[in-house]
């Protein structure tokens, strides 16, 4: 997904495992962000540092959303655990990652494999995508959307 394209129907499963959909958000400019897993450092990062400017891009309209291929079980604890306030949607397996292009081949530590790329799209309250953000600041995401959207 590109600067221009509009966000697919699908987002993910909630906690119930019930389908989440764009036009579930109607009228919401959105900020959709892809992270690899639950409670590994710069996934913890980046959701504190949303969680701590929440209230901020509240105030400027938008709704956050996370969505990683975990469990909604894992999804509840990490949201628990470090007082989430937005939605953490299951792509259990990975149709969603896919469609918005962050299932990728990653590497580390001299090995490739495929994961999901860090990366944020945010949109305007029709669903189209204005920003898409692919080198994420895990311990300043809020700041840097901030500084997007203002």
């Amino acid at each position: 997904m590109e600067i221009g394209d509009k966000l697919p129907q699908l987002l993910g499963y909630d906690a119930n495992g019930n389908e989440v959909k764009a036009s579930d958000f109607a009228g919401k400019p959105l900020i959709v962000y892809f992270y690899p897993k639950d409670n590994t450092p710069g996934c913890t990062a980046e959701a504190c540092s949303l969680r701590d400017g929440y209230a901020e891009l509240r105030d400027l309209g938008y709704e956050i959303i996370g969505i990683s291929k975990d469990s909604a079980a894992s999804h509840a604890k990490f949201a628990e655990k470090h007082s989430l306030p937005f939605t953490l949607l299951s792509d259990p397996e990975g149709a969603v990652n896919s469609e918005f292009g962050v299932w990728q081949l990653k590497k580390m530590c001299g090995r490739e494999y495929m994961g999901t790329v860090r990366t944020t799209f945010v949109t305007d309250a029709d669903h189209n995508i204005t920003h898409v953000i692919k080198k994420v600041d895990t311990k300043n995401a809020a700041s840097q959307l901030l500084g997007i959207v203002k």
